[in-house]
């Protein structure tokens, strides 16, 4: 029987991450999707449901209050981009505690969590503790961090360490990597930078972020990288300057 999932989320973009995500997942089910609590909890009276994907900063009502406003709620996943709400999720008894932008395999460790918690399969009565670990099967050795991109009317893989470069257009952002052609989507450049990690990628301008390592020559005004010069943006040469460590 397949975990059923609900997904909430005020950011459409971390729903269809989270919803890609499920969809490589044998075993899990996605039976709604919603932007706030108060649409969760109608849902929750209307269907069944075992496991909450639940983000936590949402407009109304907090992800936590509203978790903690439930009788009797299913297994919870936190989504946030928040670490300061870590003790929550154990005061809560959430089974895992995801912080955004989510990798991959740190999705599939979690929801394994979620899986080994489900019963056994019965056989005459008997239950099979023999069946192979959830979390053996399905977290992969070793593999690069990713995200995905929804472009040209599909979910697009981006590994992290190959982007060089963000650039912002209007409505638009362009994804520029080491080993494909540009990747455009319609997507704001703010909603970027909170999903790429802090420590490898830095907003060096209202329109440009640039992967920290594939940064190949800078000045106080200019970053170079992959052979094309991005402007530091006035607002953001103090950052920039700490995290490079140069006087600007």
């Amino acid at each position: 029987m397949n975990v059923r999932c609900l997904l909430i989320d005020d950011e459409p973009h971390a729903v269809e991450i989270i919803e890609s995500y499920i969809e490589l997942v044998d075993g899990l089910e996605i039976v709604g999707k919603c932007h706030n609590a108060v649409q969760a909890f109608s849902m929750l009276q209307s269907m069944p449901v075992d496991l909450l994907f639940l983000d936590i900063k949402m407009p109304k009502l907090s992800g936590t209050d509203f978790l903690r406003s439930l009788r009797n709620p299913p297994k919870v996943i936190f989504t946030t981009a928040y670490r300061e709400y870590a003790l929550d999720g154990f005061d809560l008894d959430v089974v895992d505690y995801l912080l955004k932008p989510i990798p991959f395999e740190r999705f599939l460790r979690a929801v394994s969590k979620v899986m080994r918690l489900e019963p056994q399969p019965m056989a005459n009565g008997i239950s099979e503790p023999d069946q192979p670990s959830v979390e053996k099967d399905l977290v992969p050795s070793e593999r690069d961090a990713f995200l995905y991109f929804r472009a040209d009317r599909k979910m697009v893989k981006v590994y992290t360490k190959d982007i060089l470069y963000v650039e912002s257009l209007k409505d638009y952002i362009k994804i520029i990597t080491t080993n494909a052609k540009p990747l455009v989507v319609k997507q704001a450049i703010s909603s970027v930078e909170a999903m790429l990690p802090g420590r490898d990628f830095l907003r060096i301008h209202r329109s440009f972020i640039v992967a920290i390592d594939k940064i190949s020559a800078w000045s106080p005004s200019h970053i170079e990288v992959a052979g094309q010069e991005l402007p530091i943006g006035r607002l953001h040469q103090k950052d920039v300057g700490r995290a490079l460590k140069m006087e600007v």
